[in-house]
């Protein structure tokens, strides 16, 4: 992992801590008190560092110690893949490791490695788990404090009719609730308090009743922790985080910057119904009602409340998933001078729900968002996006993946691909998933390392090109005239227990359209767009003219058009600020379907009213005549725009945005089609310049122009050769238009000053 760590002088609350000027370029940071930061520039020149990468900005492998470890042996890898480009390590315990995880031999030969790489410059990220997922400390935390284990919801359902006495002993487990619901009427009634020592007693209603009764047990599966609970996530941190502090915390924040969790999730959990025995106190103390009517909505339609009762319940446990494992190691790495990285299982399934609550909140509190490029080329592209926007919404400078494993025979202009898709989705932080100790037993192929031909000969040449791409893209400002709104509140709606596989999302609402959205914006139609959580457009961004804007000290951006993506449920108070922008003037776009429900108790009646107020004639299905557009589109007076798209491919959303806007940011000037990979770009603001990366990850050349927004003067800057040159360029009014031409697999830096 690279070592070079941006970080701003505001805290996770929004205040600013400090008057000194935000520089863009990297700092390695101090942590002195809770979020006060002492920096201290690592970097030259923009040019300067083009042409010769500081060792800084190199890429950190997961180094994986799967045999006997010797002192020997690990000075002579560490050596070798210094000279192979890479500026230092993650190191993943393994299978076949000796001597045993967390024994005094490991740490003395762990210690070992860590005074190697401060004697050679390298850097070190410490993983925190023998294998993964995180959250097991190897099994010791099982044998140590099996209290601190995972815990789960468990419904006992039987039906009864009435009139009658029930008397029936309650199922083991600490109790959460006890509901009797009425089958034709959907009517609930709270018998919770009637049970008692162990039995409930209760005199049946005339009718059909199903009586639930919901219980929280311990599970325990892998040995996995709590991850809703941050005392036993504590527990967690007291065999991982404080041993190697205490064997080398003399390293930490220097050698040591950084920590990696890996791959936890709530699905390991039987069921995927992780859930704590503190839940209905913990929801009391927050939201000031008992929750335990509630509950049979996590499993059953219990009529109109269905869909706000799904939203807070399952959005309370986002809540607690994110507070409960992330923020209590983000808290103690902070304390002792490292910073957080590490990614969820699963973060290209189109609904998180039942996997990590929400993929953007849980990463809310971690320093640098990640996700899991592996398996083969693209897998997880529809969600580099969602990772890249986390650190936009919460104003973090680092993004980053860990790439390439479990790929047998992968070609190695995929190194490049993979990057190339990857930062020019707002990515810029490469951990490949690469080195092995024992190469005799490698269990994820590829093995990146100088001792495996066909990758040995390229690593010192594709680290280079990483340096260059991590130095031009690490920090600054990202530009995009597009806000997505994160549609988790229709995620969790559609979501319940006891169907699918928590594994594959369990259920995907058929609406569920943002990812492809996404996905045809991103390289389709090349407009980029960042996703917009409900919590940040609520409360980090505002109106100003005809712009949404979110509001951050560095990465503050500002929006021409939000897009509704398919959406049967929404927040009121997100709907009201959209609504609110398209009266002063702004672009609205809705995919799919319309929202006609709140995520919020009797709010339905003002969704429907806004929606249709920006909306009219929205169930009139336009496209049938090919004369006419692709969507149906309203204005008002301020100028505002509005445009429901009920199948938004590719075509219906440029026309739709053509329409809508004259100038974007950026505009491909023809439309183009390319196979065997993709063809994107990024913009952000870097040390003062506007900085315009293209890739062509695909099999063939591209030759087109683009126009960028604004007069510009251009340079073109290679990042395999490091030459820098004038680009030629056109001017349109408001506009600068150029060529772009770029061979199969290649990529380029636009790099422009106002004229």
């Amino acid at each position: 992992m690279n070592h070079t760590l941006v970080f701003n002088p505001v805290d996770r609350g929004g205040k600013v801590l400090c008057d000194q000027t935000m520089k863009t370029q990297p700092i390695l940071w101090i942590t002195l008190t809770a979020g006060a930061l002492i920096s201290s520039s690592l970097a030259g020149t923009l040019e300067q560092d083009f042409g010769h990468p500081p060792a800084s900005y190199r890429t950190r492998p997961l180094w994986f110690w799967n045999g006997p470890l010797s002192k020997a042996r690990t000075t002579e890898i560490m050596e070798s893949s210094r000279a192979s480009g890479y500026g230092g390590f993650g190191i993943l315990p393994a299978q076949h490791m000796s001597p045993t995880f967390m024994s005094p031999e490991f740490l003395d030969q762990y210690a070992h490695a860590v005074e190697e790489a401060a004697r050679l410059g390298q850097k070190m990220c410490l993983y925190d788990e023998y294998w993964f997922p995180s959250g097991a400390a190897g099994g010791e935390l099982a044998r140590q404090f099996p209290e601190a284990l995972s815990q789960r919801l468990d419904l006992t359902m039987e039906q009864v009719a009435g009139p009658m006495i029930y008397d029936k002993a309650l199922p083991p487990g600490t109790l959460m609730a006890i509901v009797a619901m009425h089958s034709p009427t959907l009517r609930r009634m709270n018998l919770t308090s009637r049970g008692r020592d162990g039995r409930l007693v209760w005199r049946v209603p005339p009718g059909t009743w199903n009586v639930m009764v919901f219980t929280c047990a311990p599970d325990g599966a892998r040995g996995l922790v709590n991850y809703l609970d941050p005392t036993a996530v504590r527990r967690f941190i007291t065999l991982t985080y404080e041993k190697y502090y205490g064997r080398f915390g003399a390293h930490f924040g220097s050698t040591i910057d950084s920590a990696f969790y890996d791959e936890p999730t709530m699905h390991w959990v039987e069921g995927g119904r992780a859930w704590t025995m503190d839940f209905n106190r913990k929801f009391r103390t927050r939201h000031g009602y008992d929750p335990a009517p509630l509950y049979p909505a996590l499993w059953f339609d219990i009529g109109p409340e269905t869909a706000a009762a799904r939203n807070t319940l399952f959005g309370f446990r986002a809540e607690l998933y994110a507070d409960g494992f992330v923020k209590p190691i983000a808290e103690w790495c902070q304390r002792h001078r490292i910073a957080l990285t590490g990614h969820q299982d699963q973060e290209e399934v189109v609904n998180p729900v039942g996997l990590c609550g929400d993929l953007m909140k849980c990463m809310r509190d971690q320093d640098i968002p990640g996700v899991d490029q592996i398996f083969k080329y693209g897998r997880g592209s529809k969600a580099y996006k969602v990772i890249s926007s986390v650190a936009y919404n919460y104003d973090r400078p680092l993004v980053m993946t860990e790439c390439y494993g479990g790929i047998d025979a992968m070609p190695v202009v995929n190194l490049y691909k993979e990057a190339m898709d990857q930062f020019a989705k707002g990515i810029n932080l490469m951990v490949p998933h690469a080195v092995w100790y024992d190469t005799n037993q490698v269990i994820f192929q590829p093995e990146l390392s100088y001792r495996t031909p066909p990758y040995a000969a390229e690593l010192p040449a594709y680290n280079q090109y990483m340096a260059r791409l991590q130095r031009m893209l690490q920090g600054g400002r990202h530009v995009a005239d597009i806000a997505i709104l994160y549609p988790i509140a229709t995620l969790q709606a559609g979501y319940r227990f006891g169907v699918g596989k928590p594994y594959e999302g369990g259920i995907v609402p058929p609406e569920a359209d943002y990812m492809d959205v996404g996905e045809a914006l991103a390289l389709n139609v090349r407009r980029d767009f960042t996703f917009l959580h409900p919590d940040v457009l609520e409360s980090r961004c505002s109106i100003v003219k005809n712009e949404l804007r979110l509001n951050h000290a560095v990465n503050h951006e500002a929006y021409r058009a939000v897009v509704i993506p398919g959406s049967r449920v929404i927040r009121w108070a997100d709907l009201k600020k959209i609504k609110s922008f398209y009266d002063r003037g702004g672009i609205v776009v809705a995919t799919t379907r319309l929202p006609e429900g709140s995520a919020e108790f009797n709010q339905d009646a003002l969704v429907r009213k806004a929606v249709s107020a920006m909306f009219p004639g929205h169930n009139t299905q336009p496209g049938a005549d090919p004369a006419k557009p692709p969507y149906l589109k309203h204005s008002n007076r301020k100028g505002g725009k509005s445009y429901f798209i009920p199948q938004p491919t590719a075509a219906a959303l440029q026309a739709a945005l053509d329409d809508a806007l004259p100038v974007w940011d950026v505009k491909f000037d023809e439309d183009l089609v390319v196979s065997g990979g993709n063809l994107s770009y990024i913009h952000k603001v870097i040390d003062g310049r506007q900085v315009y990366f293209f890739a062509n990850s695909s099999d063939v050349p591209v030759n087109t122009t683009v126009t960028l927004r604004g007069k510009l003067r251009l340079e073109r800057w290679n990042p395999v050769t490091s030459h820098i040159e004038v680009q030629p360029v056109e001017a349109r009014p408001g506009a600068t238009r150029t060529k772009l031409d770029l061979d199969p697999a290649t990529s380029i830096f636009l790099v422009g000053t106002p004229e």
